[in-house]
């Protein structure tokens, strides 16, 4: 057995033999001074402690604690009423707190109940009720907001972990807290009941038995009474102030001490006009003029103490500042740090930082959040981190999105306007400056904020710069999220999924595909569309499928198949009929007869003029079903589909390439043309 078992178990033994068995009154002053000591411990535990959670153990000790302290004055009790003596520490606070005056000692002991009853315990326990039902109110929310940190990549997995189990502590913690303060109630409760049978029990047992006058009793059992109601009391206090200091501390950054001088003594306007207010007092009152000028001097001096160690921090800031610009200057370049690229980058002009900058209002780094938040949801991919970052070289108003350093797309804004679309059936003209919208380059116009309510009441489609930039930039990293996907982040999307997958990761990696393959797989999938969030199906494929092929292009239309639900419904609204377009069967033959299959994987070995005969075709088709306001779907067969899909992607990017086997069979499909040469 460990040692502090064994005391821990002395410690709940011992109250429970003393309520039986006499305690001898050498002994009884030793446990009432170790009850004073431990109580003391545990009230400055809770004052130091840097937040409540970290005496988790504070629930069980306050019953342990209240045990030992009620054992303790059963065993006082019970030899004052058999000796009219319990020891030199009852006795000894008896006396010497009333100060030899029964009456002011009585007074004294009334007040310490009055105290602990109706001050410290009723505030302590109202606020352990309330902050429990907080807690527990605010639990789904702040495991929501865990998860969505998790989901965005702005935590990992075992930050997560670690902070979903000091929410349930907490919750655990102030749950019990509940109840654990009517422990201390019902102590002090207690002490006030059993004082008053000392009190009566000592009169009746020294008038009767003991043949004392009734003066002598009074004066005897007084004093005792006093002193056990004391040594209970005090400790109770002691303890009840601890719960009370635990169950409102709202400080987890330092400690309180520091906290509490640096909010009350931090502001010198308050300390000179408390001074003022002194002086004020001592000059214009009866009160005494020395003490007030004396707290007025000191408040004063407080006051210039205080402003100057302000502006000697702000000096040495400026000049810590001045020589990290410097000593920044002077170090010879690292060149390592020319080496990062950052995967996503956001540069902007100086006309555009009040956007990014949230002093001024600015909420442009929320929406990037919200960015990756998005695409988290919609494709089941984590974006890099997004670099914002101003650049002089910059138009004022300009805006360049880079990936991997390498500018992708731009746009420029105006601030204070607001860029007006006609969504197509808008026929009044509204006046403005002449643009386009950057993410899809749509006809535009800006238009300023007193136009803005016609402009809508029209029928206009009316955003703000903010959104501009935002949707833009959501564009750009939905066209390049294939790329961003590197072999860490299929490593971290594995890891996420291992846990409730064990046999299925085992299988799979690196037994039958490595994650290099994987990561070609799920780049196939995010390059056209297709979300990745349900990774165990994905997964599940590959493993049945890996056996027979490692091509990743092959094993990706297998996967494809298997997602034909959530492809059918990105593509093909439920209970409507879809126009789409198919491709001739002798194409079909002519592309798979073109096919030569190598060691590095197939291509396409089609004569140039008949690939360019087949273009033709599909943008005649194209353009047909953009005309008729429709989205360009063209269906295929399942062996054709990534062959046709490759031929077609450089001239038309945004076409959708779907095969039968990837269309669900409730979904109604309507043929309005073929392409065909």
């Amino acid at each position: 057995m460990k040692r502090q078992d064994f005391f821990l178990g002395l410690y709940i033994l011992v109250p429970i033999v003393f309520f039986i068995v006499p305690i001898p009154t050498l002994l009884l002053d030793i446990l009432i001074l170790l009850n004073l000591s431990l109580a003391l411990i545990i009230m400055f535990n809770a004052l130091f402690s840097k937040e409540a959670i970290d005496m988790s153990t504070f629930p069980t000790l306050l019953l342990m604690s209240t045990l030992f302290r009620i054992s303790l004055n059963v065993g006082s009790t019970r030899n004052i009423l058999l000796t009219g003596y319990a020891g030199n520490v009852v006795e000894t606070f008896g006396q010497f707190v009333g100060g030899g005056n029964l009456v002011v000692g009585v007074v004294i002991f009334m007040i310490l109940i009055i105290i602990q009853l109706i001050v410290i315990n009723k505030g302590s326990e109202r606020v352990s009720e309330v902050t429990a039902r907080f807690t527990l109110d605010a639990l789904p929310g702040k495991q929501m907001a865990i998860d969505a940190d998790l989901n965005t990549g702005a935590i990992d997995d075992d930050e997560a972990k670690a902070r979903r189990e000091k929410l349930q502590s907490e919750s655990s913690f102030f749950g019990a807290m509940d109840g654990a303060t009517k422990y201390v109630k019902g102590d002090a409760t207690a002490g006030l009941v059993i004082t008053a049978i000392n009190f009566v029990g000592g009169l009746v047992l020294g008038v009767l038995m003991q043949g004392l006058e009734f003066s002598d009793a009074v004066s005897k059992y007084t004093i005792l009474t006093i002193g056990d109601g004391l040594v209970s009391q005090i400790p109770s206090l002691l303890i009840s102030l601890a719960t009370g200091i635990l169950v409102t501390k709202a400080s987890k950054e330092a400690d309180l001490g520091n906290m509490l001088i640096e909010q009350l003594f931090a502001i010198p306007k308050v300390l000179y006009i408390v001074g003022g207010t002194m002086a004020f007092l001592g000059i214009a009152t009866p009160l005494s003029a020395v003490l007030c000028l004396i707290y007025a001097a000191i408040f004063i001096a407080a006051a210039r103490a205080v402003e100057t160690s302000m502006e000697e921090s702000n000096i040495e800031s400026e000049v810590d500042m001045e020589e990290e610009t410097a000593e920044e200057i002077r170090r010879p370049e690292n060149v390592v740090s020319l080496l990062q690229v950052d995967p996503i980058e956001l540069e902007f002009g100086y006309g555009i930082i009040p956007l990014a900058d949230v002093n001024q209002g600015g909420d442009l780094l929320d929406r990037v959040v919200m960015i990756r938040r998005q695409v988290a949801l919609e494709l089941g991919c984590v974006v890099p981190m997004i670099r914002l970052r101003d650049n002089i070289q910059l138009n004022p108003n300009q805006y360049v999105i880079k990936i991997k350093g390498v500018p992708i797309s731009e746009g420029e804004i105006l601030f204070d306007h607001y860029m007006a679309m006609n969504p197509g059936y808008v026929e009044e003209e509204i006046t403005g400056i002449p643009t386009f919208e950057p993410s899809f380059h749509l006809p535009a116009i800006w238009i300023t904020e007193s136009q803005r309510e016609r402009a809508e009441s029209l029928g206009y489609t009316v955003v703000d710069p903010p959104s501009i930039i935002a949707t833009h930039l959501t564009e750009v990293v939905r066209s390049n999220i294939a790329e961003l996907l590197t072999r860490q982040d299929v490593q971290n999307l594995i890891n996420n999924i291992q846990e409730a997958n064990t046999t299925l990761i085992s299988d799979l990696v690196p037994k039958l595909l490595g994650v290099g393959e994987i990561q070609k797989v799920l780049q196939n999938l995010l390059r056209e569309g297709i979300s990745i969030r349900d990774l165990v199906t994905i997964f599940e494929t590959l493993a049945d499928y890996a056996t027979t092929t490692r091509d990743t292009d092959v094993l990706t239309e297998y996967v494809r198949q298997d997602l034909k639900r959530a492809i059918s419904n990105k593509y093909f609204p439920s209970n409507e009929m879809t126009s789409v377009v198919t491709l001739d069967p002798k194409i079909e033959q002519e592309i798979m007869g073109a096919v030569k299959q190598t060691e590095q994987g197939a291509y396409i070995n089609l004569a140039p003029e008949k690939m360019q005969e087949i273009l033709n075709s599909v943008k005649d088709e194209v353009d047909k079903m953009e005309e008729l306001g429709k989205n360009p779907i063209i269906v295929t067969s399942p062996i054709v589909r990534m062959y046709f899909k490759k031929i077609t992607s450089e001239q038309f990017e945004d076409l959708t390439v779907i095969s039968y086997n990837e269309i669900d069979s409730d979904v109604e499909l309507q043929s309005i043309g073929m392409v065909t040469v």
